[in-house]
């Protein structure tokens, strides 16, 4: 079992495309993408950790139907943007507002909001977080782990934690 983290899918908001400059023509060939992205990144024995704001303006059915879709185990850190009818969805394993999880030695402490301190920062504790779509200097030890910042997919936190350059992400269907 493979565990990742993502984050701000935003899926069925067209307002997205604009706001966050995702380079897709259409709000269904957005979601289209991230679906097929995750799907070929995450296995279903994999596991998912979604740092908040999974979808907008979808009805519950609909967002019920997309979840089940996706592969994995599925757990939500509620974001701003995830109403009631998200928080209920029959998908998911776990829903809180906050996280923490040891994983390969490594203490992470995630929620939807970046933190200015956190528990165990002094100890090499992480923060995993979405919300800033990539557009927050992050401190050290800080991770955005939004779709916007990695290629519209989830990842590992061997991905997260290899130093990279930032650039703008461009969507890879059907490709991890």
């Amino acid at each position: 079992m493979t565990v990742y983290f993502t984050s701000d899918t935003h899926f069925g908001h067209g307002g997205a495309r604009g706001r966050f400059r995702r380079p897709f023509e259409s709000t269904a060939e957005m979601d289209a993408a991230m679906e097929a992205n995750w799907n070929a990144t995450v296995g279903p024995g994999d596991e998912v950790w979604h740092l908040g704001d999974f979808a907008l303006h979808m009805k519950p059915d609909a967002m019920a139907a997309l979840l089940g879709r996706l592969n994995g185990t599925k757990h939500l850190i509620a974001g701003n943007n995830d109403g009631p009818e998200t928080l209920a969805l029959p998908g998911w394993a776990s829903v809180g507002h906050y996280a923490e999880l040891t994983l390969d030695g490594i203490d992470l402490v995630m929620c939807h909001y970046a933190f200015r301190t956190w528990n165990g920062m002094h100890r090499k504790a992480l923060n995993l977080h979405g919300h800033s779509h990539g557009q927050l200097k992050p401190q050290p030890r800080q991770i955005d782990v939004g779709v916007d910042v990695w290629n519209f997919r989830p990842v590992t936190l061997s991905e997260l934690t290899v130093p990279r350059l930032r650039r703008k992400a461009v969507p890879v269907s059907g490709s991890p």
